[in-house]
């Protein structure tokens, strides 16, 4: 079976969306991902913060680097994101995602996306399917 880390390597290699958002690998582990990037002009909206789906997409690749890091093939099926605060341009976001429940079949996550200055940003929640197919 592969390691968390062999894992996130195939998925993160085949993954262009999160290498366009530079999003870098911080830590990983069976159940758990933590994810950093930092948010560019490219990012912002008209009101000169950052697109909603900025948060959602680290957040969302977080999730998948985490419910994959056991070895069984996984997908989202379920997510929701709140936003708690603003994030500008020059922002360095970390998600941290936790699983909180394992089934067989399903999987519970919460990512929290916090800023450089450990102010929570986002709060992201996505269950998965758990295909039964290894990597």
């Amino acid at each position: 079976m592969k390691t968390p880390q062999q894992i996130f390597e195939l998925m993160y290699n085949n993954d262009p969306f999160s290498k366009l958002l530079g999003m870098q690998l911080i830590a990983i582990s069976e159940g758990h991902c933590k994810l950093e990037m930092k948010v560019t002009k490219d990012m912002l909206n008209g009101f000169s913060i950052a697109h909603g789906g900025i948060t959602y997409s680290l957040a969302d690749s977080a999730l998948a680097f985490a419910c994959n890091s056991r070895g069984i093939q996984s997908v989202s099926i379920e997510t929701s994101i709140n936003h708690l605060s603003k994030v500008i341009e020059g922002d360095i976001l970390t998600a941290t995602s936790e699983e909180k429940n394992l089934t067989g079949r399903t999987a519970l996550y919460l990512i929290n996306i916090s800023n450089q200055n450990n102010q929570a940003v986002a709060l992201f929640k996505g269950i998965v399917y758990r295909t039964g197919k290894e990597w």
